[in-house]
């Protein structure tokens, strides 16, 4: 061949480390160990006996690839015969398990190249799969007799992955979805994480519950510094509410699953960057049956003996059927309901909604159980039965 192929990966350096040797000043060597430290331009001065120096070392391997970094190779291809070589064509393909990608810069041939010259290519790369990857760099050339040349090198690495993301939905009786992830550092280095936000679907707003207010401004319950060192784990919650326009209809959001996705981005060593984008998180749609029974408005504390006010609200999440509702309710050993049961609520159209205020009274204290509503449609004849909606917290009047 008149030609010679080189790849390089380019990563960035590492600190020096060393491994400090000490003894005291009684034994045999007395002060010798501890100048030979101070005279050792690798160490910091002052701090001799630490592992981690001020200087950078280059990488001596190819080291690791985690998913969501940029992969980048420095290809040079050198003349290294006596002749010049024509139309010299280099070409770097990525194989992956699924795809193959091209890198190259450019697709056009250098016309020439003269002897103890070189063609120099820098490539980039995201890389968004887990695996084997195989690198293909592919060089054809034209000799000055004519004769066409080709040959091909493969560089094969693994790709691993960073972080190991779990995730929790807890569904609310107000439509509100809460998502707790998991996120966990399954790599060999410390990472910083610079954000870690969720991208809702378009029927949902997204408030984040991962800061608290001190003295009028948020602070991040994870500390000043976010760095995720080695194999731990960090919990992030977020509060997904439906769009007003979304909240009205309520045969849409009851079905919907689609809820969004975690992006997620890091730095390690000297800065190098790495994001991750989850797939669409899917949730189990909530069950609520033909009529929904929700709670709008109720107190916290109640007095004994005092009546107290809530109000409900009721869903017909029938998309086809009109109802005819009854409401009766029946006391408990510790809540009376206050007013006539049985009465009749009237018609309710498919996906349409009514506000119920409600008055009842607790005889007993403590953590009380609201229960004993019942809804009857006339047209089927068929009654469901709402118990435990909500506690209240009953305590004595004041006097």
């Amino acid at each position: 061949y008149f030609l010679i192929f080189a790849v390089m990966r380019l990563t960035k350096p590492t600190l020096f480390t060393n491994i400090p040797v000490t003894c005291e000043e009684r034994d045999l060597p007395g002060n010798l160990f501890n100048q030979l430290m101070k005279d050792d331009p690798s160490t910091v001065k002052g701090a001799e006996t630490l592992m981690l120096g001020e200087m950078l070392t280059l990488p001596q391997n190819f080291g690791n690839i985690f998913l969501g970094e940029t992969f980048s190779s420095y290809i040079s291809v050198h003349n290294d015969s006596n002749q010049v070589v024509k139309d010299i064509l280099v070409k770097a393909d990525l194989q992956t398990s699924s795809q193959r990608l091209n890198l190259s810069a450019s697709s056009a041939a250098v016309a020439e190249l003269k002897p103890d010259c070189c063609i120099d290519d820098v490539i980039h790369h995201e890389v968004k799969e887990i695996g084997t990857h195989i690198l293909v760099c592919a060089v054809s050339y034209t000799t000055q007799t004519g004769e066409k040349m080709y040959f091909r090198k493969f560089f094969k690495f693994q790709v691993l992955k960073p972080l190991d993301v779990k995730t929790k939905f807890y569904n609310a009786e107000t439509d509100e979805v809460f998502l707790e992830a998991q996120i966990q550092n399954i790599t060999t280095s410390p990472m910083f994480m610079e954000k870690v936000s969720l991208e809702p679907s378009m029927m949902y707003n997204v408030a984040e519950l991962n800061t608290v207010d001190t003295a009028g401004e948020s602070e991040s319950t994870f500390g000043a510094r976010t760095y995720l060192q080695p194999m731990d784990t960090r919990q992030y919650l977020y509060c997904l509410k439906p769009k007003q326009e979304f909240a009205e209809k309520a045969g849409v959001i009851k079905g919907v699953t689609v809820i969004g996705k975690l992006d997620i981005v890091w730095k390690t060593n000297l800065g190098e960057r790495g994001r991750l984008q989850t797939s669409q998180l899917q949730r189990m749609a909530p069950g609520y049956g033909d009529v929904r029974l929700s709670l709008e408005t109720i107190p916290d504390t109640v007095n004994l003996e005092e009546p107290f006010h809530i109000t409900c609200k009721i869903t017909n999440c029938s998309s086809e059927r009109t109802m005819d509702l009854v409401l009766e309710m029946c006391n408990t050993n510790s809540i009376h309901w206050c007013g006539v049961s049985g009465r009749q609520l009237g018609k309710l159209h498919p996906s349409s909604s009514l506000h119920l205020a409600l008055t009842l009274l607790s005889s007993v204290q403590g953590l009380q159980s609201v229960s004993g509503l019942r809804l009857t449609d006339t047209f089927l004849k068929r009654t469901y039965e709402y118990d435990d909606i909500a506690q209240v917290c009953v305590v004595s009047s004041k006097v």
